[in-house]
């Protein structure tokens, strides 16, 4: 069998190939953690950079229709008003239950401390490590939460897949499971692969284990079952004992060009997979449950030439579950109109990713702030609690 090559190391190793990589992940690991409390935690990731101005549409917005061209669907092009102002993709119709329930809420124009250069391998390292600079760093925001509580203890591992995530690694141990790889392929991108590797023999191997692991997970979906469903319902299986945290990811968020076609996946996915997380959960487990999903940087406000969006800054952050205040869009909209926009390019950050998923934490496990301030985000200032769990 061959030796483990990280995601991270084969992406680093193949730069060639472009963004695209870097933005989908080879695996899609689960990890999980039991603790002390009884409520339950959902961390998805959601790599590539999810255009949040497109999930949440700010149409009352009169700079919208303009910045967006075709992608500004708004609520008469079949959009899901949310409050008069903001609207729900199309795509995220499944889960008009869930916003009617009080069970699913947005914060809009958030983002981490990482500005300017807009690199996939760097936003998500900072979203992951939950801190200002990567220097020193070795650990993720996930553990060093797990780390400050006495009691926690790890679940069976279940290793189909890789290394955890950035955001699990740490001191405090956790199990880890994975279904299957996620990487879907063109011929015609297997083959840009397969020649732009032949030179290298370990990575034109990790090209080669990376597509059978593939066609694994291909054989399941034609079973039924698509990887994500599968990570959901082990969650919520898992969930529904003794874990009592969560993390994955999602990816498709690289929505570069034909970003209408790719933005109907990705939120077909995510909304399978919220519903399966709810659905699956035994008893009482998603009334006592939030699920936070946070991307490492927002997109361009303006469409691009391609009918797609470019890397940008401000973001959106998603949470649902029984434990939340939900049926509201949360954060201060800074506007989109002239003057409004971060180097006159990106929807501007108005507020911390961060902080917000401190302030879940805190609701369900009643951590103090001062340790979610000093050792699990260092140097945050959470600022005034936004009210997201009930």
């Amino acid at each position: 069998m061959s030796s483990p090559l990280s995601r991270r190391a084969f992406l680093a190793r193949s730069g060639l190939v472009g963004c695209s990589l870097a933005a989908s992940p080879l695996l899609t690991p689960v990890s999980l953690a039991a603790a002390p409390w009884d409520t339950r935690l959902v961390v998805i990731i959601l790599r590539g950079g999810m255009d949040g101005l497109d999930v949440v549409q700010p149409y009352g917005d009169p700079a919208f229709s303009k910045l967006r061209g075709s992608l500004a669907v708004g609520a008469e092009g079949g959009a899901h008003d949310l409050d008069g102002y903001f609207a729900m993709h199309p795509s995220l119709g499944p889960l008009v239950p869930m916003w009617d329930a009080g069970q699913l809420s947005f914060v809009h124009a958030v983002s981490t401390p990482y500005r300017d250069k807009r690199s996939h391998f760097d936003g998500q390292d900072l979203l992951e490590a939950g801190t200002t600079s990567m220097a020193g760093v070795r650990d993720g925001w996930l553990n060093r939460m797990l780390q400050a509580v006495p009691g926690v203890t790890p679940q069976t591992a279940y290793a189909v897949g890789r290394s955890d995530m950035r955001l699990l690694q740490g001191a405090a141990e956790v199990a880890n499971w994975a279904p299957d790889a996620d990487l879907r392929l063109s011929p015609q991108a297997a083959r840009l692969l397969e020649l732009v590797t032949e030179s290298d023999p370990a990575l034109h191997a990790a090209l080669a284990e990376a597509q059978v692991l593939s066609s694994v997970g291909e054989d399941i979906d034609k079973k039924g079952k698509s990887g994500h469903v599968q990570i959901a319902e082990f969650a919520a299986a898992r969930l529904s004992e003794e874990a009592r945290i969560a993390a994955f990811s999602l990816n498709g968020w690289d929505t570069h060009g034909g970003q209408a076609r790719f933005m109907d996946t990705a939120l077909t996915r995510l909304s399978e997979t919220l519903l399966t997380l709810r659905g699956k959960m035994r008893g009482d487990t998603w009334r006592k449950t939030a699920v936070v999903a946070m991307t490492e940087f927002g997109r361009t406000a303006r469409q691009n030439g391609t009918a797609g969006t470019d890397h940008g800054t401000g973001g959106l952050m998603i949470v649902a579950g029984g434990a939340i205040k939900g049926g509201r869009v949360y954060g201060q909209w800074p506007g989109i109109g002239d003057g409004d926009l971060f180097q006159d390019r990106d929807l501007m950050p108005t507020g911390d990713v961060r902080a917000q998923a401190a302030w879940v934490m805190r609701g369900l496990t009643g951590l103090d702030r001062s340790v979610l301030e000093s050792s699990i985000f260092p140097g945050l200032d959470m600022g005034g609690d936004p009210g997201l769990v009930l």
